[in-house]
């Protein structure tokens, strides 16, 4: 295993390591030298770093993508680490292990590909079955299924993200299903399991996480429509107007024209679709930004481009709190607050989740 990892770099420290380059970039010095701008990673995270002399002779030796071997120092620059290249290595894929540079999912991937299997065994409308058993049982499909990313960078950024966001929402379709009358729990399920199902070809994740030529084309949505068509040929008996309803869950699911979705939600199952992705991208994506957050000091991250907001690192805030005010004990305090019954399945399965 390697060593260090991203996340164990120290400012003020001298390392040599391994590192997979995310980005590279050749820039100029006011004196008209070139410089090396790049960003590093293993599983843990990325870095920002700079080479600053004898960039010459490694410029044309490495390429985005390759490992690299580097010496440097570990400072901080704007409240962030960043790291000062010393020298610099190409290093074999042979070299090392791949495990220990590429983000993955913190559940097991076989035991998501079993649940997986599981909600669409449990499924009692069959044509909605037979659909999904089509797609899932497409060896490639099933492949890249159970790897890809959910996202390029915004949320679900690691290998198996796409199934593990799909297992979230449909745990959330049950809750909100059993919520609100007229929703078609098999529809709902459907449009979760098919929302995204386009990313495994619209993102390349065989290295680094980026776009395939089709996804910068085509996107994941219309890639998605033109799987689903595909397996329906092989389903003549497939209902036309159900057909209709699970193609335009999977074109309205970002919710909005400006977001790139060719229709908005017009009737249920689509819209909650929408509003269940729409919280578990987010929710997931403010999460890892607090969790990677490069800042030194400091109980506010950078800034969240996708979110438009700076957040809050709501541990850091308690601690300020208690701090400065002594005898004081948020934690308890907020925990003390008394619930109220509601009534609602929606709202009791949310409380024996949190308890």
């Amino acid at each position: 295993m390697k060593s260090p990892f991203v996340n164990e770099l120290q400012p003020n420290s001298d390392i040599t390591a391994l590192f997979l380059v995310q980005a590279k970039d050749v820039r100029q010095k006011k004196s008209g030298e070139p410089y090396l701008s790049l960003t590093l990673g293993d599983r843990s995270g990325d870095i920002d770093a700079k080479m600053w002399d004898n960039v010459e002779e490694i410029l044309d030796g490495f390429d985005r993508d390759d490992f690299v071997r580097i010496r440097g120092r570990v400072q901080v620059f704007q409240n962030k680490p960043q790291l000062t290249i010393h020298r610099l290595q190409k290093v074999e894929d042979r070299e090392v292990e791949l495990g220990d540079f590429f983000p993955v999912s913190a559940r097991n991937l076989d035991e998501m590909w079993a649940e997986l299997q599981g909600l669409v065994a449990g499924l009692t409308n069959e044509h909605l079955k037979g659909l999904l058993e089509a797609l899932l049982a497409d060896p490639e499909i099933a492949r890249k299924y159970r790897i890809a990313p959910a996202a390029k960078t915004i949320h679900h950024a690691w290998l198996g993200g796409l199934l593990e966001h799909v297992l979230s929402l449909s745990q959330l379709a049950r809750m909100t299903a059993a919520h609100y009358p007229g929703v078609d729990l098999d529809l709902l399920l459907t449009g979760v399991v098919l929302h995204d199902i386009g990313k495994i070809h619209e993102l390349s994740y065989e290295r680094s996480f980026s776009y395939s030529s089709e996804g910068q084309l085509l996107g994941h949505i219309l890639i998605g429509l033109r799987m689903i068509d595909e397996k329906l040929r092989g389903l003549p008996n497939f209902p036309v107007r159900l057909r209709t309803l699970v193609e335009h869950m999977v074109a309205s699911h970002h919710g909005e024209l400006a977001y790139g979705s060719p229709k908005t939600p017009m009737f249920l199952e689509a819209l909650l679709l929408h509003h269940l992705d729409n919280l578990d991208s987010k929710m997931e994506s403010m999460r890892q930004h607090v969790r990677k957050d490069k800042s030194v000091d400091g109980m506010w991250t950078g800034y969240l481009s996708s979110m438009e907001r700076t957040v809050l690192k709501k541990d850091k805030f308690l601690e300020r709190v208690v701090e400065g005010v002594p005898g004081v004990a948020p934690a308890p305090a907020i925990a003390s607050v008394k619930k109220q019954e509601s009534g609602s399945p929606f709202a009791d399965k949310l409380k024996q989740a949190i308890r």
